[in-house]
């Protein structure tokens, strides 16, 4: 394993994070933060609490998951996409570096800044709700999954990706309604049956309920199931990205 190739990419798409930090880590902190003044503290007062949890801190997981999965999607996509697009991929596809540490550097350092600002967002939604964490060791496995598996998916993404209007596609018009559409506001059983039964095809959903359970200890969905869920979509993405460089799809055609 060569750990000077890993370090070098990860410390390349660190350093690009901290020179773009308005736009990496500030915007999308202050965009959550601006739903928790008005879903959690303007709305949220107004409402009945949700399985004995107030209505504002009920919604914390949901929002989290929101950011950190759209931010893994985003940085992994962008930061592979982008060499891609300027065409020094090949100077990294030359290189004495195997896949599997190509995929370790880009994939660790958006996984690392996406779990940064999932931290960020959780200590800002102190301010705005009450938060309790009744299993903190299980959030903080289930989000940093989570951000590695997205971050993985993102990868695929850049690389299938033929420009910058397909990169933004998927996020926008498929990720973006699957998580409003997987419980981020509200819970499952509030909705009619044939609904509860069409949700539960949304993979989000799993995701959702597992970091709920992780803070309250109640969720829509046993948390083995959602640990089984995330750990699929991370072994078909990993195997996914095997295929693409084996093959060289849309890398070295």
């Amino acid at each position: 394993m060569n750990f000077y190739a890993i370090k070098a990419i990860y410390n390349f798409e660190m350093a690009r994070t901290f020179r773009t930090l308005l736009q990496s880590i500030i915007s999308p902190v202050i965009s959550t933060a601006l739903y928790f003044v008005v879903f959690g503290s303007a709305i949220g007062s107004r409402m009945e609490q949700i399985e004995d949890i107030a209505y504002g801190s009920f919604i914390v997981p949901g929002l989290i998951m929101l950011t950190v999965l759209m931010q893994s999607v985003s940085n992994a996509s962008f930061a592979i996409y982008f060499p891609k697009f300027i065409g020094t991929i090949y100077e990294v596809l030359s290189a004495p570096v195997s896949y599997t540490e190509i995929i370790i550097g880009y994939v660790g350092a958006a996984a690392t800044k996406s779990f940064v600002i999932g931290i960020i967002i959780l200590l800002t939604a102190n301010l705005f709700v009450d938060v309790k964490i009744q299993h903190p060791i299980m959030m903080l496995f289930l989000l940093a999954l989570t951000c590695i598996s997205f971050s993985l998916f993102g990868f695929i993404l850049g690389i299938w990706a033929k420009n910058f209007e397909q990169l933004n596609l998927v996020p926008m018009l498929i990720l973006t309604p699957l998580v409003f559409l997987g419980g981020s506001f509200y819970s499952i059983d509030m909705l009619p049956p044939i609904w509860q039964q069409i949700t539960m095809f949304n993979p989000v959903v799993y995701l959702i309920s597992g970091l709920r359970w992780s803070f309250f200890g109640t969720a829509d969905v046993s948390i083995t199931y959602s640990l089984l869920a995330i750990g699929l979509f991370t072994f078909v993405c990993i195997a996914v990205i095997g295929w693409i460089f084996k093959s060289g799809y849309r890398l070295r055609k």
